[in-house]
């Protein structure tokens, strides 16, 4: 179900210049906002788990998964070039999966290994903060990369409308309203990060069972209908 060729010009289009730059800004915030706080206040793990849940999970890792997501597919469609790529003998599902599979490794990659670093800059190996947050930040990689890869191929403003998405909902109604926070990714990470680290340091307001079906049935169902929608762009074009 992977294209090794497909893999490789996704992956040389969200590495470019411009976009690497914009994907190493923010993590390296992190890492230095993270041992600025060790160095000043020392270890507080209530603090770390406030800048990983707030920062990491809020901020960071929705931003990067709209840059890799969207930018997995989306310039293709807008340039007109996605229409060589599908002229290959190659299945939509197949196009759609390994560059899904690309941007869940960019996300992962500029997302979540800088989380795992920040929290140990933080809290070192205390109260499993730092693996509690690099998996949290993982399993939401996926989710983010397959929501944005959608918008990637239902509209031209996927970018704002990803940004949008995880400023305002993530960023902001997810983390203050309560019906929102059932729907809202950084709260099912949460809740993965909650079971994972000691007891009492991490707060999610999902059941981690809720979160878990939830987060399965969102990157299942948004990668599937991404497909759908590919498929419906080719017979479009052919028309």
């Amino acid at each position: 179900m992977m294209h090794p060729t497909v893999a490789r010009l996704t992956l040389k289009g969200l590495l470019g210049r411009r976009r690497t730059i914009l994907l190493v800004a923010l993590p390296v915030l992190l890492i230095v906002i993270s041992v600025a706080v060790r160095a000043l206040s020392g270890q507080d793990d209530s603090t770390s788990a406030d800048i990983l849940s707030g920062f990491a999970l809020g901020t960071m890792v929705p931003i990067i998964g709209v840059m890799a997501g969207t930018g997995a597919i989306g310039p293709e469609i807008d340039d007109g070039s996605i229409v060589y790529l599908l002229a290959k003998p190659i299945t939509r599902p197949t196009i759609v999966l390994t560059k899904l599979v690309v941007a869940i490794c960019v996300t992962v990659a500029f997302a979540a290994v800088p989380t795992f670093i920040a929290g140990l800059a933080l809290s070192g190996t205390s109260q499993r903060i730092a693996i509690a947050f690099g998996i949290a930040a993982t399993a939401s990689s996926v989710a983010y990369a397959a929501i944005f890869l959608l918008l990637g191929v239902v509209t031209r403003h996927a970018v704002v409308v990803g940004l949008v998405y995880a400023l305002v909902w993530e960023g902001l109604l997810g983390s203050l309203i309560s019906g929102a926070k059932t729907l809202s990714v950084q709260q099912w990470s949460l809740s993965l990060a909650e079971k994972i680290a000691a007891n009492g340091v991490v707060d999610s307001d999902v059941g981690l069972p809720t979160a878990l079906v939830l987060m399965v049935v969102v990157t299942v169902g948004t990668t599937w209908f991404a497909g759908q929608k590919l498929r419906s762009l080719t017979l479009a074009g052919e028309e």
